[in-house]
């Protein structure tokens, strides 16, 4: 059996949560026709040069499919950057179609594609920051990509329809990010239309400058879908003319979705910037990806990339027959005892990583919403050691219970924060002091409580059972919610219908995004938690270069997280990842973008 176990060393010093997951990475996520010779480096088992993207040199694409999977959650559509569809499901597919100035090396590492372009920050303060393409980089139907496409990407952060009731602005495109973009740099990217050049003049330092503008969607096809010439579309953004671009941004919200799976999106509106285009969607079974013919950097070493749906429990089975080439299931001593058993046709990768479990509360209704002490009470009862002991350490026997949502157990700094920020009051199971607790929130029990998830997850169903087990002790009635529709549009998680939620965020290199989670107003605070001195903390974090005061920040937010309970994290993730020995320059790892990270370098031994 080749077994690979990585312990890639973490770079950053904080990482903030950006994509959920419902069971993907270590959360838990074909057709071979002959290959040709593909010149692409060294085979599956040899040991990488750096946490990047080796260079394979040169590359001819073989005349093959390999498939993978992490997840049995269908596609949701082209444009993956709306609340409802930003997830890692949908990015391990949109990440293969779509380029970027940057991307993360397996430890977190910020690499820059210059296959794509490249960027500077040409100054600190005030600060700005220079991009420049690939003169040679053009979208599939032979639009350059250019200034324009990025001036979109800032309108759909920044441009604001009005407010609502409590004067809180609304942001007229229905971005995952939100608004906070066009907080940071008022006037968009300076530069010209069809320019390869543009600068980016930002109002305070901002430590995650290298992740704020990454790839970016076709404004030529906005504008068209629209009834506008880019000039139009350019002159009515810079102006922020909310009334010419509210087709715009219908189309934006609504256009680039697929609300009936098996229906790819016309190719007219849905070209491709990266290595790979959609051909084929079969519903509930795969989508499939070809090369892009009119990709201009290092051609993807394999011809056809098959993304198909499947279950995580499925997925050792699949790998067995030869169904799936490329895996990322849940990471359970039972998976792994059944990937072990298979022997050497299958290379075995485990790991450290950057995604991590918690129970949040639903603050917008419900039992928890406006009572801390009942909050408490579940924190409590919810037997975390247990879970690890139980779930996650025959995976990792290192595991220990998470107590931190910025900084992991395996990162510098980790029991330095834990000084100041927790004191250690949830790591024991209390009935009695949870009891003590109900009566002084003054609700009669037995509470009901959903705890929602996204199903089937057996790691997650043995979770909720462990938690039932002890909290109904304490008075509270703690029901299963997991189901399939939980982080569907208009799903579980969306409407609240529940009172604990339970997922994973799966980060990376960040140091700001968890502002979009803790914020009042952020567009991932799914539970509608609102704190003053938390949202004064994030904006301070998100405005200084400096690490020591960064940390400062950091410190701050875990304690008032932890003195307000806004949720209740859990563990981190172990991670397991399988493939086909016969492929080439698989590598797991650390972080959100999963074992597909460098798909495009994959390939058959001929």
């Amino acid at each position: 059996m080749k077994i690979r176990r990585t312990h890639a060393t973490v770079a950053m010093l904080a990482v903030g949560a950006l994509v959920l997951s419902g069971c993907t990475s270590s959360d838990d996520g074909g057709d071979d026709s002959p290959s040709a010779t593909a010149t692409t480096g060294t085979g599956g088992s040899s040991e990488p040069t750096s946490a990047g993207k080796e260079d394979l040199g040169e590359v001819t694409t073989a005349s093959d499919s390999i498939s993978y999977s992490l997840g049995g959650e269908e596609w949701l559509g082209y444009n993956g950057n709306t609340p409802e569809t930003y997830s890692t499901y949908n990015s391990v597919v949109n990440d293969r179609i779509f380029g970027s100035f940057m991307y993360f090396g397996t430890d977190g590492t910020i690499y820059q594609d210059e296959n794509y372009g490249t960027f500077t920050l040409t100054s600190e303060d005030p600060m700005s920051v220079e991009y420049t393409l690939n003169d040679a980089a053009v979208w599939s139907d032979g639009t350059p990509i250019a200034y324009e496409d990025y001036l979109l990407d800032w309108a759909t952060q920044a441009i604001t329809d009005g407010t609502d009731a409590d004067g809180n602005p609304v942001p007229l495109f229905n971005s995952v990010s939100g608004l906070e973009f066009g907080g940071r740099v008022l006037d968009g990217p300076q530069g010209e239309i069809g320019g390869k050049t543009f600068t980016y003049d930002y109002e305070a330092p901002y430590p995650d400058y290298q992740l704020q503008v990454t790839g970016a969607f076709p404004a030529h096809v906005a504008a068209e879908q629209g009834g506008l010439t880019i000039e139009e579309l350019v002159e009515a953004i810079k102006a922020k003319d909310v009334e010419t671009l509210r087709p715009v941004a219908e189309f934006w919200n609504t256009g680039w979705l697929s609300p009936n799976p098996g229906t790819l999106p016309d190719e007219a509106i849905a070209p491709s910037s990266g290595p790979y285009k959609l051909e084929s969607w079969s519903a509930g079974q795969s989508i499939t990806l070809v090369a892009n013919e009119n990709y201009w950097g290092t051609p993807p070493a394999t011809e056809t990339l098959v993304y198909r749906f499947v279950a995580p429990e499925a997925q050792v089975q699949a790998l067995q027959n030869g169904d799936l080439n490329v895996i990322e299931p849940q990471a359970t001593v039972d998976t792994v005892a059944q990937l072990e058993a298979i022997g050497d046709s299958v290379t075995l990768e485990t790991g450290q990583s950057l995604t991590w479990e918690h129970l949040d509360f639903n603050f917008n209704n419900g039992v928890f919403a406006d009572n801390l002490a009942l909050r408490e009470a579940f924190a409590m009862c919810v037997p975390r050691q247990q879970i690890v002991d139980n779930l996650v350490k025959p995976v990792d026997p290192e595991a220990v219970v998470m107590n931190a949502r910025e900084v992991f157990p395996f990162q510098d700094r980790y029991s330095e924060l834990l000084e100041t920020s927790y004191d250690g009051r949830y790591d024991e199971v209390d009935i009695d002091g949870a009891k003590a607790k109900i009566e002084e929130a003054g609700v009669t029990g037995p509470i009901d409580v959903r705890i929602g998830y996204s199903a089937p997850n057996q790691r997650r169903t043995e979770q909720v059972a462990l938690i039932k087990s002890s909290c109904d002790e304490a008075g509270f009635n703690v029901t299963d919610a997991g189901n399939q529709d939980f982080f569907a549009p208009g799903g579980t998680l969306e409407r609240g219908d529940y009172e604990v939620a339970l997922f994973a965020w799966a980060g990376s290199g960040q140091i700001v995004s968890g502002q979009n989670i803790y914020s009042s107003t952020g567009a991932q605070n799914y539970g509608g938690f609102s704190n003053a001195e938390v949202d004064a903390a994030w904006q301070a974090l998100a405005s200084t270069l400096d690490e020591d005061e960064q940390f400062t920040q950091i410190k701050t937010i875990e304690k008032l997280l932890w003195d307000n309970l806004y949720g209740i994290p859990v563990f981190a993730h172990p991670g397991v990842s399988a493939f086909d020995s016969t492929i080439s320059n698989v590598r797991r790892t650390a972080t959100q973008n999963t074992v597909a990270w460098n798909a495009e370098q994959w390939v058959r031994a001929s």
